[in-house]
């Protein structure tokens, strides 16, 4: 195993044993619960958005070590951003999900849930709470989303 191998699995490690931005959201403006069938993750995603940014976001879950570290550094990346930059952000964790060359300069812990393209039961527990946040967006904040934008 390599030393990058490790770090990553620290990484995600660290994110499921004591994951950001947990709990609930008093003032959210969306709240979108998502489940993998498949391995019985599930998450309850709540964001509050203003002026197209999302101010703040927070989840509660129970899943495997990948979802709900996954959900735990989506919810660090996103909030800040403009509901465009978000869904770009999402656009492209999916494609390393496929396995494709991304820019994941701004990835930061996330880049760490790149060799989950390897194991493709695993793929799903990653971006659920992806697939959350885009239909948050898109449900809640997006009259002008197009649906070319749109991915499964």
């Amino acid at each position: 195993m390599s030393s990058l191998d490790d770090l990553y699995r620290r990484v995600i490690m660290d994110h499921y044993q004591a994951p950001r931005n947990m709990g609930e959201l008093e003032d959210a403006d969306a709240t979108i619960q998502l489940k993998n069938p498949t391995c019985g993750d599930q998450i309850t995603l709540q964001m509050k958005v203003e002026d197209g940014k999302i101010k703040d976001a927070k989840f509660r879950g129970q899943g495997c070590s990948i979802s709900m570290s996954s959900a735990s550094m989506m919810t660090e990346a996103i909030k800040g951003l403009k509901v465009e930059e978000a869904l770009d952000l999402a656009d492209r964790f999916s494609k390393m999900m496929l396995g494709e060359d991304v820019n994941t300069d701004d990835f930061e812990d996330i880049e760490a849930l790149q060799g989950v393209c390897k194991f493709p039961a695993r793929i799903k527990c990653a971006t659920l709470a992806w697939k959350a946040m885009e239909k948050g967006i898109k449900e809640h904040h997006c009259d002008h989303c197009d649906e070319d934008h749109h991915h499964e």
